[in-house]
């Protein structure tokens, strides 16, 4: 039986923390931002969190 592959494409797009919490970038943010107000660009800079059965599916892409 072969070593499990890591996907590279999911690792470029998520980041999973010391404690197993699986986050990843917001979206609407890359483009038509003169619409946005101020404090809506700046919550859509931080990092999410994944939750649910999605969460699962990452860690197990990433490879942890």
């Amino acid at each position: 039986m072969g070593k499990q592959r890591t996907r590279k494409a999911a690792l470029k797009r998520f980041k999973i923390t010391k404690n197993g919490k699986v986050l990843h970038r917001s979206h609407y943010i890359r483009h038509l931002r003169s619409k946005k107000g101020k404090s809506q660009l700046r919550r859509l800079k931080k990092m999410k969190t994944v939750e649910g059965v999605f969460k699962k599916k990452i860690k197990k892409m990433v490879g942890k």
